[in-house]
């Protein structure tokens, strides 16, 4: 007979709730593990958080820590001396932390610090940019981790050189891709947005904009906004603004630039379900997002990167990703290139793993080396 077994999953961000659903739905199949999920509310906002839990079937979470905005500073000091009372209070025999914010660093350090085993998701990405906070998030969690689960083989070969022992990697797949299947086939999800935001299939472009190097700095919004101006002009734009964007537009007076733009859609950010339906109907995607990047390689729908890097070389690679940074020109001219492509290139190629099944795979490992 198995051993009871208790497994704390921590979710904080929008990205983290992605990725977590599929591994709680099949650890129902495990009636010897006991799932605790903690929200450490480092997205608050029910637009960011509370319309996801809704969207993706996960349980309401067992713990919320309701620690919401501020520094890099006070959220992961004040998500620590929560996530330890509750540690301590369920001594669980291993925490699974997903991605790179805040959230995944905290109860990663928590976690170590109270001997207690942790399992990384979606280990091992490098942009190698650390004035990014999700780099330092990703390196440090990488070390302190017990079990690292990665998306693709480069993550592998970046742990190795950063000294960690192949034993403790596990080549898995994508776990985010699950739910992005799952939605997409399901026929709950038939959702009327395209009729509803009056869109034509592939016939429109999405953009998502939140990282501080693209909308922190003005001149550099002001860029972005110009670009916009510059495509929406030739394709419809649907642009789901984060609070981010939208707050620093009308910090730095810009509300103005959008005056003469009549082909663009400005709306709040959607639920998981209706931006998976709008992603995998449109033309190209235009983003600052990592899961977008692998979202749109699954989908095989083209995707512009408006980043200098990427943590996610496969979706470049073998995918549909292509970086742009914020050249204006660069990114123009990639877009009349896409739009003017009669012909779907036959170049793009699904990575491994990246089938559906990633959860089963995981969960399969955690109740092995748990037991």
């Amino acid at each position: 007979m198995n051993k009871k077994i208790k497994i704390i999953f921590v979710v904080g961000a929008r990205p983290n709730f992605i990725k977590i659903a599929p591994l709680l739905k099949e650890i129902k199949n495990y009636s010897h593990i006991k799932s605790i999920l903690v929200h450490t509310g480092q997205h608050y906002d029910d637009k960011m958080s509370a319309v996801f839990f809704k969207d993706l079937n996960i349980k309401k979470p067992d713990y919320n820590l309701n620690i919401g905005g501020g520094s890099h500073g006070f959220q992961t000091g004040n998500i620590m001396i929560a996530f330890e009372k509750i540690c301590l209070k369920e001594k669980p025999n291993l925490i699974v932390v997903v991605g790179d914010v805040n959230s995944t660093l905290a109860c990663a350090l928590v976690a170590v610090k109270l001997c207690i085993k942790i399992a990384h998701i979606e280990a091992g990405l490098r942009s190698f940019d650390k004035s990014m906070p999700e780099e330092i998030n990703r390196i440090l969690t990488d070390q302190i981790s017990d079990y690292l689960f990665i998306t693709e083989e480069s993550a592998k070969n970046n742990l190795l050189k950063e000294g960690i022992s192949s034993k403790k990697i596990f080549f898995t797949g994508n776990v985010m891709i699950d739910t992005l299947f799952n939605q997409i086939k399901s026929k709950n999800n038939n959702i009327k947005i395209l009729q509803k935001l009056g869109i034509i299939k592939k016939q429109y472009s999405i953009l998502t904009l939140h990282r501080p190097s693209n909308v922190d700095n003005k001149e550099t919004l002001k860029t972005m906004l110009s670009v916009l101006n510059n495509i929406q002009q030739h394709i419809k734009i649907v642009w789901p603004i984060h609070p981010r964007a939208k707050n620093n537009i009308n910090k730095f007076k810009l509300q103005y630039m959008f005056n003469k733009m009549k082909n663009i859609i400005i709306i709040e950010p959607l639920g998981y379900s209706e931006m998976a339906i709008l992603v995998n109907n449109s033309k190209f995607v235009m983003t600052d997002s990592g899961g977008l990047q692998e979202e749109t390689t699954a989908l095989g729908i083209p995707c512009l990167t408006l980043r200098e890097n990427t943590e996610r070389p496969i979706t470049i690679i073998q995918g549909t990703n292509i970086l742009v940074g914020s050249n204006k020109n660069k990114i123009i001219k990639t877009v009349m290139e896409i739009i003017n492509t009669k012909k779907k290139k036959n170049v793009f190629k699904k990575p491994k793993y990246w089938d559906g099944k990633t959860a089963k795979r995981i969960i399969a490992i955690l109740n092995k080396v748990t037991l």
